[in-house]
């Protein structure tokens, strides 16, 4: 109990060390090398590019990997315990419980065959042990408060009679029924209509400040994390490039593949009225046996001479005074510079 107690008041409650994940047969892993904290009640961004590493990483700490991937090394610690060496029952019932998830396809995640509100009091009946009864209960508490109507009358249907939206608030309940510490949130609101992606969005922030919950976000949408997050982590080809508090990496990006990421959202509007987009592809930039994986793609290295530097070696994270981190010979080469 001492030593719990320890990592709870010493101990970020996330802690990813190091993480590689891996599909047999392939040249590069999937993810190389990740190291990220959260705290309780934080919300860090986790942003890229669709093949980035994003999802992977939240299955990764799940231990929901698909088949054939496999975590070749390093650590994940959930509230001081090592999450890797739990056995199958134990993680079940982190899973079930202490840690959940919300996917960006809520009804495809949702059993067609099965009434909603059975779906929602599935864990709780089998993690918590409460009756029929009392679960259902609590099953009309939680719609309650993720905003349904007529809970009750919702809580009988199935899940082609619920609208996207709707069914996303069902797999918030779902998710909140094991009163969580942490959310993993991975592009909730992707396949929703604009007004009902912000109604998602608050949502989710409000449960989390309510409940304090830890939130991972995971998403491509920029606009979204200037909402929610408190850091941002951006990552590119299974390695993170760069990291802060969101209002520095938003406001004063540094790596130029955020600055390219910036120029291709909505926040930042282009004079000419077009939505840009990066060129070239990160689709091989893992095979990179060496350098910097995004130099193919970015225009940085050779404005600052750095192309064959770039080509030979990639730089570490590097910190500045405020916390904000980033993996750029670019960006070492400026602040030489200026200093």
């Amino acid at each position: 109990m001492e030593t719990q107690a320890m990592n709870k008041n010493n101990e970020p409650l996330l802690v990813i060390e190091n993480l590689k994940v891996a599909f047999p047969g392939q040249s590069a892993p999937v993810i190389d090398g990740l190291s990220l904290t959260l705290d309780r009640g934080e919300v860090l961004a986790l942003v890229g590019e669709s093949g980035s590493g994003k999802s992977m990483t939240a299955l990764s700490l799940m231990r929901l990997l698909p088949a054939g991937a496999a975590i070749t090394g390093g650590r994940i610690r959930f509230d001081g315990e090592d999450v890797l060496s739990l056995a199958d029952r134990q993680m079940n019932r982190l899973r079930g419980g202490r840690m959940a998830m919300l996917f960006q396809q809520p009804q495809a995640m949702l059993d067609p065959t099965s009434r909603v509100g059975a779906q929602i009091a599935e864990p709780m009946r089998l993690h918590r042990g409460l009756g029929y009864r009392a679960a259902m209960s609590r099953v009309l508490d939680l719609l309650r408060d993720v905003g349904i109507p007529d809970p009750a009358v919702r809580a009988r249907c199935f899940s082609h009679e619920l609208s996207g939206g709707m069914a996303q608030r069902v797999m918030m309940a779902a998710a909140l029924s094991g009163d969580p510490d942490m959310l993993i949130a991975d592009e909730p609101t992707t396949a929703l209509d604009v007004t009902v992606q912000a109604q998602i969005l608050r949502l989710i922030d409000e449960e989390r400040r309510k409940r304090n919950l830890a939130t991972l976000l995971i998403t491509h949408d920029l606009a979204v994390v200037a909402a929610l997050a408190d850091r941002v982590a951006v990552m590119y080809a299974g390695r993170i490039v760069e990291e802060g508090p969101a209002k520095a990496v938003l406001e004063s990006p540094q790596h130029p593949y955020t600055q390219a990421l910036m120029r291709c959202s909505l926040l930042v509007p282009d004079p000419r009225g077009q939505l840009l987009s990066i060129p070239g592809s990160g689709t091989h930039a893992r095979e990179l046996t060496c350098g910097c994986r995004f130099h193919p793609r970015c225009s940085a290295a050779s404005q600052h001479g750095l192309t064959g530097r770039c080509m030979r070696s990639e730089p570490a994270l590097k910190p500045d005074p405020d916390g904000h981190v980033t993996r750029c010979w670019a960006v070492e080469a400026e602040k030489e510079t200026a200093a």
